[in-house]
């Protein structure tokens, strides 16, 4: 069994994009197992009879009121036993949720019904969902593409929650009987710093037609991540911005597991891990993570984040336009770090 939880620091980047961040409040515990197997079939929610997409339907608002109460012991004894031995990571995220999740009212998507077979776990299951054209999606198709899905009927409901801030809640339901218990949940966040995936693609859009290619990937980046409710799940408005974000030339940023160099003024060149977005408050910072061999000494560590900030804003003056601030994060072999951070305008 692979229990799976998701967190965010911002990306999401369809497909290869979703492995790189894990931060703000969003979770998904959906668990899998691995081996071969046969079909898969999706049903749209036009597609499926009505008694199923009502039976869908009533159990996520059911799952939905135990999540806003914060009953965890419910939403774990309503899960199928892989979820419910690999409990902790969701129920952290519900705890650390609840102040924003008082008083919430959500609002269900059209539901979508999968349907593994065969007597194996799928190594790597695709179901395609509804109409698509000669162009690819469509405004009412979907794609999912789920690795190590043991056979069964699945139901993936998507909520919109209007809360102290808007959300989606999502829930992969497996039916068990007549019952449809908990496999999956997602809680995301629509928005951040108070703007929602539609205002970062048109920022990006506006970077790249002034040639600022790094903010504009960034955003485009942003953008994207805040557009997916569910991490494995495909749809024109998840992949219009990721095919944006490819047009953009950012090779001098680590992506995809490739580092970048990063040379300072004291002639140190710093391997650059990753860059990104990040919401604090109300303020947008980027995160940048490089490789250091011990951080143990915070004193000198500090120096090297504030090295490795003013040869990033040397380098690429463009985001002090796009940006409130810049934490800089050292990170040892082991994966243990040691971050700084300073506002925009204190980088000299």
């Amino acid at each position: 069994m692979l229990a799976l939880v998701f967190k965010q620091e911002a990306a999401m980047r369809p497909r290869d994009l979703f492995k790189r961040y894990c931060s703000l409040p969003i979770v998904v515990l959906l668990s899998l197992f691995a081996i071969p197997a046969w079909s898969q079939t999706c049903f749209t929610s036009e597609d499926m009879d009505p008694a199923t997409r009502s039976g869908l339907q009533t159990a996520a608002s059911h799952y939905f009121d135990i999540v806003v109460r914060g009953d965890t012991a419910a939403l774990k004894q309503n899960s199928i036993s892989s979820v419910a031995s690999n409990f902790a990571g969701l129920e952290n995220t519900i705890k650390e949720s609840q102040a924003n999740l008082v008083g919430a009212h959500s609002s269900p998507r059209p539901p979508f019904l999968l349907k593994a077979e065969g007597t194996a776990p799928l190594p790597k299951a695709e179901f395609l969902c509804g109409v698509f054209g000669a162009g690819g999606q469509t405004s009412n198709s979907a794609e999912f593409i789920i690795p190590n899905l043991p056979p069964g009927s699945y139901g993936v409901v998507i909520l919109d929650v209007t809360a102290k801030a808007p959300y989606t809640m999502s829930f992969v339901l497996q039916q068990q009987g007549t019952d449809w218990k908990l496999a999956g949940f997602f809680l995301r966040p629509t928005q951040i710093a108070g703007h929602d995936s539609n205002w970062f693609l048109q920022r990006a859009r506006a970077f790249k037609a002034k040639n600022k290619n790094h903010n504009a990937w960034l955003y485009f980046v942003q953008g994207s991540d805040l557009a997916v409710a569910v991490p494995f799940m495909y749809t024109q408005f998840t992949d219009r911005p990721y095919g944006e974000t490819q047009t953009v030339n950012r090779t001098d940023f680590p992506a995809d597991g490739r580092t970048a160099d990063l040379t300072a003024a004291t002639g140190k060149t710093y391997k650059l891990s990753s860059i990104f977005p990040l919401a604090v408050g109300q303020d947008l910072d980027l995160v940048v993570r490089f490789q250091s061999a011990d951080v143990s000494n915070t004193n000198q560590t500090f120096q090297e984040n504030m090295t490795v900030m003013k040869a990033l804003v040397i380098k690429f003056p463009e985001v002090r336009d796009a940006f409130d601030g810049i934490v800089a994060r050292a990170v040892e072999p082991s994966g243990k770090d040691y971050g700084s951070l300073m506002p925009m305008k204190d980088i000299k």
